[in-house]
């Protein structure tokens, strides 16, 4: 029987290099093949692990690695369905380094999880490090005695984001279930039970504009959130504005979704009249509030897979989403809402290449690329991620998604897709 990879020593024999946190060179030979000859070298790596074995492929992950993937999906939806696998011993993650993170969290601990290059990361989730953090609410605790503040996370954070916050009565989002989230929030988090009638404060990691646009579809006015800036004493604030706010923003965005500015928008209404506009929450607010809907990625799959033959659409999200959208609906008009190359460039490090290698390391009983979490900031990041699932509800920043979870715990593998 294999131990629990949470028990191994710094240096078992079946693990390379584990504290490694940059990319080595591939082997001479991966680069040097062809196409073919990697579809055939992974496909044949793939049979022999058999059932052993789970592929993980992101949305916006490119074709020739998504062929691969057993599943298809957001970063937690992924996750959630290595989980409920039963028997298997490794995952590929065909995503970025928070979404391993987080398979490593909620699979067993005799589960490896693999990033098959670890320089894909994420540029959003690199803007929140738990330094800035610890500083941030010590500033907060002292600006705001008399207020309870909430820590609320993106999805898209590091582990260590998901622990602090779940250390400190909060709970992780998506970008399905921001505003069902935030009004838990608002009523206290996990202290509402036992606070007294404090004001309630968000922190909001790391990405403003899915902060921004959910509290304002909310009611809530712009000028009730103020940004924070973590290079900055206050954030960058003014000591009244900072108490008064009912929504303090990480300054943290994503670099595909800050692409699409609020002219493109224009450009499509003028270039086709009859088309609609839908956009991901991540989004500008500018952007947001000038399209026709707004919600998660699956949120945007599902309009379309759901719209009637001849239906336009221009998406504002990552391209290689949009062009699987067109390829897949033949009878809509579906394009980028910009043409500029709105790709996750960290994302687009996996490929075949690198998948190759990992499996067939794997064949020699080699696991390369790990993704471990300690046993400490697992525990409090899956208290986040716990009182997340207990929060009834997953609507999208305009109220309009509407695939409702009852309260469940991480254990029951209940449906809810950021």
């Amino acid at each position: 029987m294999k131990l629990g990879r949470r028990t191994l020593s710094p240096t078992p024999e079946n693990l390379e290099k584990p504290m490694k946190v940059w990319q080595q060179p591939l082997p001479e030979i991966y680069p040097q093949l062809s196409e073919a000859e990697l579809r055939l070298r992974i496909e044949s790596a793939r049979a022999a692990l058999g059932d052993r074995l789970v592929i993980l492929g992101h949305h916006y992950q490119q074709d020739a690695v998504v062929q691969f993937a057993d599943f298809t999906g957001d970063s937690f939806e992924l996750s959630r369905n290595a989980a409920s696998q039963k028997g298997i011993e490794y995952v590929i993650f065909c995503g970025v380094h928070f979404m391993a993170e987080s398979a490593d969290i909620l699979t067993d601990e005799n589960v490896w999880v693999i990033l098959p290059d670890l320089g894909a990361g994420c540029s959003m989730a690199d803007m929140a490090n738990l330094d800035q953090t610890l500083e941030c609410w010590e500033q907060l605790q002292e600006q705001c005695p008399d207020q309870t503040i909430v820590p609320i996370t993106y999805m898209n954070s590091s582990a260590a984001i998901k622990a602090f916050v779940g250390e400190h009565g909060g709970a992780v989002c998506t970008s399905s279930n921001c505003r069902n989230v935030l009004e838990w929030a608002l009523k206290g988090g996990a202290a509402a039970q036992t606070s007294t009638a404090r004001k309630v404060k968000v922190l909001f990691f790391p990405d403003q504009h899915l902060g921004r646009n959910t509290a304002y579809a909310m009611g809530y006015p712009l000028d009730s959130m103020v940004v924070w800036d973590p290079r900055q004493e206050l954030g960058g604030n003014d000591p009244r504005r900072l108490h008064n706010a009912d929504f303090v923003l990480w300054k943290g965005h994503c670099s595909v979704h800050a692409l699409f500015r609020p002219e493109h928008v224009d450009q499509v209404r003028q270039q086709y009249p009859d088309m609609r506009v839908i956009v991901h929450p991540e989004c500008k607010w500018e952007v947001v509030q000038r399209a026709d809907m707004a919600g998660s990625t699956a949120y945007i799959v599902k309009q379309v897979e759901a719209a009637p033959p001849g239906t336009e659409w221009a998406i504002g999200t990552e391209v290689h989403l949009v062009n699987r959208l067109r390829n897949a609906h033949p009878e809509q008009k579906i394009v980028v809402l910009s043409d500029c190359q709105c790709l996750c460039t960290t994302m687009y490090r996996i490929d075949l290449p690198h998948l190759c290698w990992v499996l067939e390391n794997l064949l020699e009983g080699k696991v390369v690329n790990p993704i471990q979490v300690d046993a400490k900031t697992r525990k409090w990041a899956l208290v986040a991620l716990d009182r997340m699932l207990a929060i009834k509800g997953t609507v999208g920043p305009h109220g309009n998604d509407s695939s409702a979870s009852g309260p469940v715990q991480i254990s029951t593998q209940a449906g809810i897709v950021d």
